[in-house]
């Protein structure tokens, strides 16, 4: 991520990454997630579950930042994210 300005604890804080996982036979197909996800995530997939719903899908999962937005919004509890500590690293390695 770029900065217009170089922010002052830049060296202390770490990007959190996170890690979508989808229980795929709660999904009822509301795609809340899909649709209010910030980073676009997710998208809804070709496939059916047991209650004959389309379920969410991850399209990219670099790009998720642990807001659990998703998690918040699920009615099912279809989805949740995990923080992804392995891949989770200082932004300044980012930047370089």
């Amino acid at each position: 991520m770029k900065y217009w300005r170089k922010p002052l604890d830049l060296e202390q804080n770490r990007a959190s990454l996170g890690r979508v996982v989808i229980i795929e036979d709660r999904c009822k197909g509301c795609e809340f997630c899909v649709t209010f996800c910030p980073r676009g995530v997710l998208r809804m997939s070709d496939k059916y579950n047991k209650k004959g719903y389309h379920y969410p899908e991850v399209v990219d999962a670099s790009k998720c930042v642990n807001c659990t937005f998703c998690q918040v919004l699920c009615p099912d509890f279809a989805i949740y994210v995990v923080e992804d500590i392995e891949n989770s690293m200082t932004t300044t390695a980012k930047e370089t």
